[in-house]
């Protein structure tokens, strides 16, 4: 057993040296450009953390499409210069904020239940708002914070809003989930009975882990949703490296650096934006096509734990009975 002090040094060296393996691979890689999209006109989207960063590019394009578009975050300021800068750029364009606080289950049944007051469809839903390596602490309920807010935030909404994208799908122009995972995924665990990392902390550990269990939560909704025949496909999406606000908590030296590494070799926020934009829209993508992994505009090939259904459905009991207890 390592003690505290090696365990998050091993942890922040493993994230590391799989990040400089990220960059050097997007260095040489062709970048995937989004191809022409549908208009979509009458249909409804959320976007959690859509009010900046990549979150911000999706539901800009979105509206640019027609779609009705609501940005779901926790700053409200942030929001409304969200929805304005991109009412500026597309007059007609159908977005608004609402409030969002993904730290906070109380919240996200609060945005839910005014969600479906409206009575609105509901036919695509980015789960996108994520944090990294933030100092150890819990949420509003206990969990903690990238456990809480990366995945069982999302896996809450998700559940409460489920109904609504079932009923809004249809056979040829199914509801879609789109959950923003990461690469850190590959050196994530899923430790059943210490989800919350209670027993040796380490943020990098605690970032990797939260991006698994979104991934497999990701890939077992598609399979329960497939199996059931509804008209609704689950995927889950790296965006890459991309230059964003989520870096701000590296540490000191690494920070100081990140400015001009990300100018060099990171993706814009647009173009991180891509292939969440193309699951989410692409008419190709339509039943078998649907679910799955994919960075870079393609599937991508996953850790073997991500397709083992026992812990799939191990986690998604858990998580069940965390929520049930709140």
């Amino acid at each position: 057993m390592f003690s505290p002090i090696l365990f998050r040094l091993v942890s922040a060296i493993k994230l590391y040296l799989l990040g400089m393996k990220i960059l050097v691979v997007q260095l040489f890689s062709k970048r995937f450009k989004l191809p022409v999209m549908p208009r979509q006109d009458g249909k409804v989207a959320i976007v959690t953390g859509g009010g900046r960063g990549i979150g911000y590019e999706v539901a800009r394009h979105m509206a640019k499409l027609g779609a009705h578009v609501i940005i779901g975050c926790r700053d409200e300021q942030e929001g409304l210069a969200a929805i304005r800068r991109i009412q500026e750029e597309y007059n007609e364009a159908e977005v608004e904020f609402e409030k969002l606080d993904l730290a906070s289950l109380r919240s996200i049944r609060q945005f839910v239940q005014r969600f479906k007051e409206r009575d609105l469809p509901l036919n695509i839903l980015v789960n996108n708002a994520g944090v990294m390596l933030v100092p150890e602490g819990c949420t509003e309920n206990g969990f903690e914070v990238h456990f809480g807010v990366n995945y069982l935030g999302h896996f809450l909404l998700t559940w409460l809003l489920l109904d609504i994208l079932k009923l809004s799908g249809k056979s040829c122009n199914s509801s879609r989930v789109v959950n923003v995972s990461s690469s850190a995924h590959r050196i994530g665990e899923i430790r059943l009975n210490d989800l919350n990392c209670r027993q040796c902390y380490s943020a990098h550990a605690a970032y990797c882990h939260s991006k698994l269990a979104q991934l497999l939560f990701s890939s077992h909704l598609h399979r329960e949703l497939e199996q059931g025949g509804f008209p609704v496909s689950s995927c889950a999406v790296d965006p890459g490296m991309v230059d964003t606000s989520l870096y701000r908590h590296l540490w000191t030296p690494l920070r100081l650096a990140h400015g001009v590494a990300a100018r060099l070799l990171f993706r814009a926020p647009s173009e991180g934006a891509a292939t969440i934009l193309y699951v989410a829209l692409s008419p190709t993508l339509e039943g078998e096509c649907g679910g799955g992994y994919w960075a870079n505009g393609r599937r991508d090939v996953t850790t073997p734990l991500t397709f083992d259904p026992q812990i799939q459905q191990r986690l998604w009991e858990t998580s069940h009975r965390f929520l049930v207890s709140q």
